[in-house]
């Protein structure tokens, strides 16, 4: 199965999708990954979704990455009384540490953790930002916030501090529970939410072992001061518009997006796009016009993947949410400024044989007007370095490893395949071709590039480039 697009599609599962025939229509209509959002889902439920997806795998051989989503800290106040309070803007909330029921003009907030980091003048966000406090004293035991603007609120709802640095890390009991889950499984990718430093990397880090990659998602202010070091410890980033637009100015949001995606691209690490970008097909057939035109700016920017959340998960419409995503895609990479756009924000390569040789194959290919670039890679670290580069041609990245393939299957450009290590260098050219021409990349007399490192297995070891005519009839 050939995709006629670069740019990967995430489809989130849930009650709408976690059913073998609608995950293979998804597949189908487009997915390369799917997400699950451990915030909804247990052991049972993920061991079943990896078996489903397992399945389709083989069903299609083709390599299907699996995302898994952390929970995270959820910071949420305590239950009120009457369910609800009104608050008016100029009142002042109290927020009180011991266990009591909230009611007027007071409420329980159950972490200490606050208490001790919150400051006079500090932003808290309460109901996903619906209402906002100015906090004018704190204490140990007791924070008193002035109401910015009206409004009810609710038991148990959120609390965001955009302001302020919480001293606990990213990970909660349950997410290490689910980490160590996670890894007896053999997912690919493993998304970090509420990431604040890049402390909060090394730790997921240590408790994967490093056999799993890392996705940050960037929701939080404190994350983008520590934007560089955080891309630089990550395998991959999330710009998670959601919660970073609760915590930021909303306006802020689209520079952000630029910006992550930019860091991500000159350190040649995977960026996906996320948060409501089809958001009004959970319940309509069709999206809004300005839905459109956000996945459009995404797949213009050059992100690796773009990302469906609730349309895939509890919509109406998962299959129809996925096939627009698709055609969007589709449309984009054909419109004549796409290229223009995309080379306009090509990097240059950084000083080593790995990235010197990834650039050349990019420029030999356009030059020569090649078929496809083809690249073995063990670790994946060679296909990284191609698709960085973003280039016209397609990629093919072959590998003997399932989890390489699956880790690239959220990768801008991959077609990945699956196969034997080559015994020599002319089985590698000769499988090369056989591959790019059984593929649909390549017809008989066309040209292919061939990159590699030698010898094979060595991560970042890319050094051999060769270019190579498809003949399918060599070896008859």
């Amino acid at each position: 199965m050939r995709r006629n697009r670069r740019v990967k599609i995430v489809a989130t599962l849930g009650p709408a999708s976690t059913n073998e025939e609608t995950m293979r229509r998804l597949f189908e209509t487009g997915a390369d990954v799917f997400r699950v959002n451990m915030s909804h889902a247990n052991h049972d439920g993920l061991r079943e979704l990896h078996g489903i997806v397992r399945k389709l795998e083989s069903e299609f051989s083709r390599p299907i990455g699996i995302l898994v989503d952390l929970q995270g800290p959820k910071l949420r106040i305590g239950k009120i009384d009457s369910g609800t309070i009104r608050l008016t803007q100029g009142d002042i909330l109290s927020l009180v540490r011991r266990e009591a029921i909230g009611g007027l003009g007071r409420v329980q907030l159950p972490h200490p953790e606050i208490f001790e980091a919150v400051e006079k003048g500090h932003t808290l966000l309460l109901d996903d930002g619906k209402l906002e406090l100015r906090v004018v004293e704190a204490s140990d035991v007791r924070i008193d916030a002035e109401v910015m603007n009206s409004g009810l609120l609710g038991s148990r709802k959120g609390i965001s501090l955009p302001d302020t640095v919480l001293p606990f890390g990213a990970l909660t009991d349950k997410d290490r529970a689910d980490i160590e889950f996670v890894m007896s499984l053999g997912v690919s990718w493993l998304a970090l939410s509420f990431v604040q430093r890049p402390e909060d990397i090394a730790e997921a880090r240590r408790l994967s072992g490093g056999r799993i990659s890392i996705m940050a998602k960037i929701e939080k202010p404190t994350a983008i001061h520590h934007l560089k070091e955080i891309v630089e410890l990550a395998d991959g980033i999330m710009v998670a518009r959601g919660d970073l637009g609760v915590e930021m100015p909303v306006e802020k949001v689209p520079g952000l997006q630029k910006q992550i995606n930019r860091a991500a691209r000159n350190a040649g690490k995977p960026v996906v796009v996320a948060t409501q970008m089809l958001e009004s097909m959970i319940y309509a057939p069709v999206p809004t016009r300005a839905e459109v035109s956000d996945v459009a700016t995404a797949v213009f920017e050059g992100a690796d993947a773009v990302m469906l959340s609730a349309e895939s998960a509890v919509g109406k419409y998962p299959v129809d949410a996925v096939a627009t995503m698709n055609r969007i895609a589709v449309e984009v990479e054909s419109d004549p400024l796409h290229a223009a756009i995309i080379h306009a924000q090509r990097i240059d390569p950084e000083a080593t044989d790995a990235d010197a040789i990834s650039a050349a194959a990019r420029t030999v290919a356009e030059t020569l007007n090649l078929a496809a670039i083809v690249c073995y890679t063990a670790t994946g670290a060679t296909s990284l370095r191609a698709a960085r580069e973003r280039p016209k041609q397609p990629i093919l990245a072959l590998t003997p490893i399932p989890a390489t393939g699956r880790k690239l299957a959220i990768v801008w450009g991959l077609h990945c395949v699956l196969t034997d290590d080559p015994l020599n260098l002319d089985d590698m050219v000769e499988k090369a071709c056989r591959i790019a021409y059984e593929e649909g990349f390549a017809r008989q007399g066309e040209q292919v590039i061939v990159t590699a490192g030698i010898p094979m297995g060595l991560s970042g070891a890319t050094n051999l480039l060769r270019i190579a005519e498809v003949d399918p009839t060599a070896n008859d």
